[in-house]
């Protein structure tokens, strides 16, 4: 908690010193590169086609992610098949390998839906440490799933390659705090950023500000990919 608490407030002084000179003209309607979001330096590949992929990294004994989590669900839930929303759990050392594995078990057993929050609430509301395979086991068979086959799961070879993926795709985006959102696989944005040109504003105003221009964002990936697929204009004979 201390490290991903540093984190933040290292990024948001860098974030106000480094950009000051823009941060007067942005918005979350109308975000500024190096204000509101950060372009990345080498931009990832996506697998969602046409689709704009947004992709959420997050931890889940961070206080923050599970402070966002109702409101990126809903926010979610909303786009419907507009874009392709993913969620990737870090890894900052191998203390957090338990909980990664955790959510790629409830992914593969399509369990998300029902227990994500569920393990969010277990650690911050009912102060249970989800942070070893045992406590995660029983939290697993408290909610009523099969002993055997969330172990099976948990242990088995595929969970452990997402564990890795998520890891790899961590350090390519460069993340060094959670929540961090991902458009496109060029535009990187969080509260910890949209926050550093907003003052003193209430958690659920940030978090809507921030999926403002997440949405901003979308539009303008959306737009690029269109000017992209367009046929060139042909002159006209005369």
């Amino acid at each position: 908690m201390r490290f991903l608490q540093r984190a933040f407030a290292i990024a948001g002084l860098s974030l106000a010193l480094g950009f000051v000179t823009s941060s007067a003209s942005a918005s979350p309607a109308n975000p500024v590169a190096g204000s509101d979001y950060k372009l990345l330096d080498t931009a990832q590949s996506t697998d969602s086609g046409k689709k704009i992929e947004v992709t959420e990294f997050f931890w889940y004994s961070c206080p923050h992610c599970s402070a966002l989590e109702p409101t990126i669900e809903q926010w979610a839930a909303r786009q419907g098949d507009k874009i392709v929303f993913k969620r990737v759990p870090v890894s900052f050392d191998q203390r957090f390998l338990p909980q990664q594995k955790l959510y790629y078990t409830l992914e593969v057993m399509g369990l998300v839906p029902a227990v994500h929050k569920k393990v969010f609430d277990a650690i911050h509301i009912q102060r249970q440490r989800l942070d070893t395979d045992a406590s995660i086991l029983d939290f697993a068979v408290k909610q009523g799933i099969d002993k055997a086959k969330f172990t099976e799961v948990y242990n088995s070879f595929g969970v452990q390659s997402k564990a890795m993926r998520a890891t790899q795709l961590q350090n390519a985006y460069k993340i060094d705090g959670v929540p961090m959102i991902a458009i496109d696989g060029r535009f990187l944005t969080a509260p910890s950023i949209v926050g550093t040109t907003m003052g003193n504003v209430t958690e659920p105003v940030l978090f809507s500000a921030t999926l403002q221009v997440v949405d901003a964002l979308i539009a303008k990936a959306n737009a690029e990919k269109s000017k992209a697929e367009a046929p060139p204009v042909q002159a006209k004979k005369k």
